[in-house]
């Protein structure tokens, strides 16, 4: 529901803010005040094309916002597409601030919640949120693809709907599974044997992660097998054995364990270098054990390094075809068995999922059926419904129809009565409103009928009959009472006020029989400051304003046209009164 709009520097609207209310809520004035700029605010917040035209004379751009709060179907519809694209206030997530600015310079700002978003966002939520009803109407009624979610509605249909739905995406994901299934095995022989090989392949060298590194520090030792050899012969020279001119480092450190011994005899104080010394001994005794060791496995073996050079080309290869490492070669072994079952077991699955496959298909086509039948029904009721409206709108010749039609496809749901038809997410049915406004004349869709105060009239009808239904929660209707008279104005009136117990209802009208039944009426009045116009906003809030305004549209305020404003007045809050309490 739109709880408030702002309007600053819009043609003759300098600054309006208004405060809606639900039910029915009233605009009148002398043409010219200013009501259709008020529609035109509403239209830019809805993502109506922005012209800088719309700019006050004198301001440097135009700004309009509206507060709604969010509640029923469309409510929750926005706050999911708010939520998906993290603009949900989380202070107030029933409420979504829609605001444009028109600038003359530069280019125009759509926002949400205050912040810049798309025109065709902005247009997605308000279309959601508001429906306008006018000469040059942006009409919900008028899209055929939601003709047939509205009649779902009357119908209340939902959970059929829903069953239908579930039946569907089973049998979805099972047609996807059989043709990836079909596929795979229209290509079975020549993968299944490309996947054999590469198993074979892969099993036959027995990857193993952990040798890779072994292997490749023993092809190091063997491709330096005889420097490695001196380099240990030259240490060990050193340690043990001594060079010509000089002792070996174990003779040498052992001449200084000696000294340090007879030293520590002498002065015990420095028995620690003593044992220090004799730790260095040992240590250098140990390395000289270690050197003759790695040296007894050295050994030069080309052999050996040609197995260890062919083991690691075998791997490399393998790494090349199959991963980067060997654990992705694994890995990939394993999936490359996980696709040749698949394949081996492929013509076993897809006859199971076949039987599944035309199961769910008769399961459908039931529930598309059951659907089928109970919208076949609503429209009949919705039919009734709307000429019924029509009658009461002096459009007495007018016949109204709901166009249900199916297409038949061999491939499509098998029906109880037989036929094979075409089926979506929606069931069976293609659904267009058609109208024949007057006798003779054939039905037509609702988009080609004539513009006017008719065309008005069979939208109120529509909507009144479809207003438990449509999850629109905001209508607004520009001079719905333009081409009828006073005594049609009032049935106007009460139609519309009744359509206000489902939603919340703005109309622009110049009937006072129409204006009599407003829960809130807005005077929209053109004032002229100095040089300057501006429109001005002013509610009536008490009954003597609103007789006044009445008997001011009625010709003048005048004693005789001031009683027939009473007698309006009272005859629409009598009818008011026998609507609540039918």
């Amino acid at each position: 529901m739109l709880t408030e709009l702002r309007v600053q520097n819009l043609a003759i609207i300098e600054r309006v803010h208004l405060t809606l209310g639900p039910g029915l809520t009233v605009l009148t004035g002398e043409t010219g005040a200013g009501k259709s700029i008020l529609l035109d605010a509403v239209q830019l917040l809805l993502g109506a094309r922005a012209d800088t035209l719309l700019i006050r004379e004198g301001a440097d751009r135009a700004y309009v916002e509206g507060i709604f709060t969010l509640t029923g179907t469309a409510g929750a519809q926005v706050r999911e597409w708010l939520a998906a694209e993290d603009l949900l206030d989380p202070d107030a997530p029933d409420r979504v601030i829609l605001a444009r600015e028109v600038r003359r310079q530069g280019r125009h700002i759509a926002r949400l919640n205050g912040r810049s978003v798309s025109v065709a966002l902005l247009r997605k939520v308000g279309a959601a949120l508001v429906d306008i009803h006018g000469q040059a109407a942006h009409l919900s009624l008028l899209r055929v693809p939601a003709h047939r979610a509205l009649l779902d509605r009357f119908a209340r249909a939902e959970p059929l709907l829903q069953a239908y739905r579930a039946t569907y995406h089973q049998l979805r994901e099972v047609d996807a599974e059989l043709e990836r299934l079909r596929a795979l095995e229209r290509d079975a022989a020549r993968q299944a044997d490309l996947l054999r090989y590469q198993i074979e392949e892969i099993t036959a060298a027995r990857p193993d992660p952990a040798e890779e590194a072994a292997l490749r520090a023993e092809r190091t030792r063997l491709a330096h097998a005889e420097q490695l050899a001196s380099l240990v012969q030259q240490a060990l020279l050193v340690l043990d054995e001594g060079l010509p001119d000089a002792p070996a480092v174990t003779d040498a450190l052992g001449q200084v364990v000696d000294a340090l011994e007879h030293l520590a005899a002498v002065d015990a104080s420095q028995a620690d270098l003593a044992a220090q010394a004799q730790t260095h001994l040992e240590g250098l005794s140990d390395l000289a054990r270690a050197l003759r060791d790695y040296a007894e496995q050295l050994e030069f073996n080309p052999r050996r390094l040609d197995e260890v050079e062919s083991r690691l080309a075998l791997l490399d290869d393998l790494k090349r075809k199959y991963g980067p490492t060997l654990d992705d070669v694994l890995a990939f072994a394993q999936k490359a068995q996980a696709e040749l079952d698949a394949i081996e077991t492929a013509g076993d699955r897809i006859a199971a999922l076949e039987a599944r496959r035309d199961a769910l298909r008769r399961e459908a086509g039931q529930r598309a059926w059951e659907l089928s039948q109970a919208r076949h029904a609503a429209a009949d009721r919705l039919a009734q419904q709307v000429e019924q409206g029509l009658q009461r709108l002096r459009m007495a010749a007018a016949r109204f129809r709901v166009h249900l039609a199916t297409r038949a496809d061999p491939h499509g749901l098998p029906l109880p009565n037989g036929e094979t038809v075409a089926y979506d997410a929606h069931g069976i049915d293609q659904v267009e409103f058609l109208i024949a406004p007057n006798p003779g004349e054939g039905f037509k869709p609702l988009a080609k009928i004539a513009s006017g105060g008719e065309t008005s009239r069979l939208m109120l009808a529509l909507k009144a009959a479809l207003a438990q239904a449509d999850p629109v929660p905001t209508l607004i209707f520009d001079e719905i009472d333009q081409g009828i008279g006073g005594r049609v104005g009032a049935v106007v009136g009460a139609m519309l006020w009744e359509l206000a117990r489902h939603h919340q209802v703005l109309c622009v009208t110049h009937l006072p029989q129409l204006a009599a039944f407003g829960d809130q009426h807005l005077r929209v009045e053109k004032v002229v400051d100095g040089q300057r116009t501006r429109t001005l906003v002013r509610p009536l809030t008490d009954p003597e304003s609103r007789l006044a305004e009445l008997a001011g549209m009625l010709g003048g305020d005048t004693p005789t046209n001031r009683a027939a404003a009473q007698a309006l007045w009272r005859q629409a809050q009598n009818q008011r009164s026998s609507s609540a309490t039918a």
